[in-house]
């Protein structure tokens, strides 16, 4: 998850990097990344804090990973029993690396599924709605306020449920829907990360 570099289109090279599982079942576990148009996985400071946010709240919840990236998030909440885990992934070579990933775990309460998250949301939500979502999209492409509104409106999200945003630092919260309210925040350098929770 976390797509906040601009492509550089003149680099031709193919790089990939890694990803670190920080606790849970898969501890210490590092999985490669395919660092496809400029993927940059949410660092390890901010996922450690986030974790510690949701620690009693993620355990046999229900999460959805949108815009999952390199699948930072995602996996995490799968590594620390967490029940089921939706990935949505655009990018075929994101994908595949995901899916590679997730053979390399046997992780059979993962599911991943490549969709543009705005055209996924406008289909029928799912048969229960999701405990945690998690929401890194690229910077500064107008995503989020499209995606948060058809989350609240499609039905997706449990009554109480928890949201995490990571955003640019200068992204207006002011777009948030009226019934989420702001329950930690965060600033790591030109990021801003925040968790809010759902109260319908």
């Amino acid at each position: 998850m976390g797509k906040h570099r601009q492509p550089n289109k003149s680099q031709k090279k193919d790089k990939s990097g890694f990803i670190r599982i920080i606790s849970g079942l898969w501890k210490g576990r590092k999985l490669p990344v395919h660092d496809a148009e400029g993927l940059r996985p949410t660092t390890d400071r901010v996922k450690e804090t986030l974790f510690n946010w949701l620690a009693t709240d993620l355990p046999k919840a229900r999460c959805l990973d949108l815009f999952a990236g390199s699948g930072s998030l995602g996996f995490e909440a799968a590594s620390r029993q967490a029940e089921f885990v939706t990935m949505i992934e655009k990018n075929p070579d994101a994908l595949r690396q995901l899916k590679q990933n997730q053979q390399t775990l046997s992780a059979s309460h993962l599911q991943i599924v490549q969709a543009d998250t705005r055209i996924y949301l406008a289909q029928t939500p799912p048969a229960e709605p999701y405990d945690i979502v998690f929401i890194d999209p690229p910077f500064r492409q107008g995503l989020l306020e499209e995606t948060l509104h058809l989350l609240e409106q499609g039905q997706w999200l449990h009554e109480n449920a928890l949201i995490y945003i990571e955003s640019e630092k200068e992204w207006p919260v002011s777009t948030i829907p009226p019934s989420w309210k702001l329950h930690r925040e965060k600033v790591a350098g030109q990021v801003c990360y925040r968790l809010f929770q759902r109260n319908a």
